[in-house]
């Protein structure tokens, strides 16, 4: 539930009937960005197959003595630590020992300390972008600043790190004051939640997509994702706090929903279910997910054939682009069960969508406008008017990133 944007995909690492707080939960937290719990790794494990182009990652925090109280809906925000081999590039970019002290919000540190927890060096910041390109002269980053083009410039600075940018001038570096200067500070990651906190008590479960690649003859990944595959470890500890998502809540437990989740877009709906679960709802449960490849990217199928077969899912309709020669997402599967769905809508039920804002969340919005007109017999704007109702009475809610 991190905000989207072209560089974010290099981390990719997402109210209605609110069911109520508990007093713990209503007190103000002390834990956030500045004071993040430190919360122990008690659990990581890979989810998707060995065979898959992609690495999913499941884990489990333990709250411990936080006091952190959390709902089914909620994000969780992690503070990374940067990989020391970037780091140590960095330093040597700089050409200055890595032990040079330097001052920050923390008081008197290590330039390797600071550029290791306090500042962002895996995405490129703008100042820094902008006071290379002055000495860089190169013609192409040149180019897309003075035309202020944003497209161009998230598609020039995806896959790119400090190291990249720096490394396009190779005259004598900024001293360490400067360039830390020229930094934007570490920022923490937010996560959908996996886990209900009844079923799940006194842990918090992410399912997080490991981002890493290789360009530029070096291998990168994703400032958080790769924390915490490679450099927590089970049993240690990272920084965490709760980000509250009061807009994405289950309805009342009578009440039928409809969930599109493909990927790690299933992360909220598995806690939904595992909420509903051990609440003993009686509303039904419809729940669309999507990925690749069944047999290497079918994300807690165990888990969501038992709620079907157990009937807590009433209906799971899956799509896997790349098992046939057609590619199919999960609004095609929308469109092909569209009289079912619109009739959900039409009992009640409520919409919820989670993944990708960028193509698939503009897909399945398209596939339930062009639903709402077919099987309700409206015109595109009477669609329209039914699909911003829904969205008016929160009953069609969104988590993208």
């Amino acid at each position: 539930m991190t905000t989207a944007s072209a560089r974010q995909v290099q981390d990719i690492d997402a109210a209605t009937g609110d069911l109520g707080t508990t007093k713990a939960a209503s007190k103000r937290s002390p834990w956030n960005r500045k004071n993040p719990y430190r919360a122990q790794i008690i659990g990581n494990r890979r989810l998707s197959g060995p065979t898959s182009a992609k690495e999913v990652r499941g884990f489990a925090i333990a709250l411990g003595d936080s006091g952190i109280a959390y709902q089914a809906g909620d994000g969780f925000a992690v503070k990374p630590v940067n990989d020391a081999a970037l780091v140590a590039a960095v330093v040597d970019r700089l050409g200055v020992p890595a032990d040079t002290a330097v001052h920050t919000k923390s008081g008197e540190i290590t330039l390797e300390q600071a550029l290791t927890t306090e500042y962002e060096i895996g995405i490129p910041s703008m100042d820094l972008i902008e006071a290379v390109a002055e000495h860089a002269g190169d013609a192409e980053l040149d180019h897309i600043l003075q035309n202020g083009d944003r497209a161009s410039f998230d598609a020039w600075t995806w896959g790119r790190d400090v190291v990249d940018v720096l490394d396009l001038d190779r005259s004598p570096a900024f001293d360490p004051a400067e360039f830390l200067g020229l930094l934007r500070p570490l920022q923490h990651r937010v996560y959908s939640i996996s886990s209900s906190p009844i079923a799940h008590e006194g842990t918090v479960h992410l399912t997080v997509s490991t981002v890493r690649y290789r360009s530029a003859e070096r291998d990168r990944g994703g400032v958080c994702s790769t924390y915490l595959a490679d450099r927590v470890g089970d049993g240690n500890e990272a920084g965490v706090f709760l980000s509250a998502n009061k807009s994405f809540r289950l309805p009342a437990d009578d009440t039928p929903i409809i969930m599109i989740g493909p990927g790690t877009g299933v992360a909220p709906f598995r806690a939904f279910l595992h909420e509903r679960r051990a609440r003993g709802a009686t509303g039904d449960n419809w729940l669309f997910f999507g990925d690749q490849h069944r047999a290497s990217d079918f994300l807690y199928e165990d888990e969501l054939v038992e709620f079907e077969r157990d009937g807590l899912l009433s209906r799971l309709d899956v799509a896997f682009s790349r098992d046939q020669h057609e590619k199919i997402y999960v609004q095609h599967r929308m469109l092909e069960a569209g009289k079912q769905l619109y009739g959900w809508l039409e009992a009640g039920a409520h919409f919820y969508v989670c993944g990708d804002a960028a193509r698939m969340s503009k897909g399945v919005d398209e596939a339930l406008h062009e639903i709402v007109a077919e099987h309700g017999g409206r015109s595109p704007d009477a669609a329209e008017d039914y699909v911003n109702e829904l969205k008016q009475t929160k009953r069609y809610l969104r988590d993208v990133y």
